[in-house]
């Protein structure tokens, strides 16, 4: 569970983020939405403490995220970003197993536990049968999976995710959402993933955290349908939100 008490977020003088409170709980999915430079990934880089945070609090399973040390943060936050780690010779298992790195004794030797959690995570992000492929050969797609296995191993209540469905193919996007929904309600995860993908935040999501600078907004995806905002978000001269079909129309 994250809670934001009065968070103020930005840089310099700038504020992205005012104010805001509200409860990411375990056991749903949030989709993080908002045009660009709006504080999307600012906010997902506070809550996994990457970011300073200007002014108010944020508690991860009732504790203030500013007191924990890296180690108990890194067994409760797990943070995937699009950035591809291309490292020469780097398999699959070896990549996931980094995600095992808070548990591992101080000359990083892996356990039959590590291992048996490393097996487990490769089977439920589908990536088993990769194991010994070298990440340079993957796709975006694969590679992305193998991202989500790391996390996965990492065994946090949190999974934080910046845009997961940047480059890739449409059943791609829909496949890894897929998977983000069943990890968050089978294996009872927080799961924050950000998205310009509208459709597969309304489709999948079980709410809808919606940031319109300097506000976030919070809402259970059907609350947040029906009160507005996404209309008034992403109204302009060349698009407009049809709650009815809930998309996104070409004016004309």
């Amino acid at each position: 569970m994250i809670e934001l008490r009065n968070i103020t977020l930005g840089y310099g003088s700038r504020t992205l983020i005012e104010d805001a409170t509200t409860l990411f709980e375990c056991g749903s999915m949030v989709a993080l939405l908002g045009r660009n430079g709006t504080g999307k990934s600012t906010l997902l880089r506070a809550l996994a403490a990457l970011g300073d945070v200007q002014q108010g609090e944020i508690y991860i399973d009732r504790r203030p995220l500013a007191e924990l040390s890296r180690g108990e943060l890194s067994r409760l936050v797990a943070f995937v970003t699009t950035e591809r780690i291309d490292v020469e010779a780097l398999t699959a298992y070896d990549l996931v197993a980094i995600g095992r790195s808070p548990y591992t004794n101080w000359m990083g030797r892996l356990s039959d536990d590590d291992r048996v959690a490393i097996e487990r995570a490769m089977q439920i992000a589908g990536v088993a049968h990769m194991a010994e492929r070298r990440v340079e050969t993957m796709s975006d797609g694969e590679c992305q999976r193998v991202m989500i296995a790391r996390a996965l191993a990492q065994d946090t209540r949190v999974i934080l995710l910046d845009e997961p469905t940047a480059f890739l193919d449409l059943p791609n996007r829909y496949e890894l959402c897929t998977l983000l929904s069943r990890l968050a309600h089978d294996e009872g995860k927080c799961v924050i993933f950000s998205t310009h993908e509208l459709d597969i935040a309304l489709s999948l999501a079980d709410s809808i955290a919606l940031v319109d600078t300097p506000h976030l907004v919070h809402l259970a995806t059907p609350q947040m349908i029906a009160s507005g905002n996404i209309e008034r978000l992403f109204d302009s001269d060349y698009v407009s939100f049809d709650a009815d079909t809930q998309s996104i129309r070409l004016r004309r």
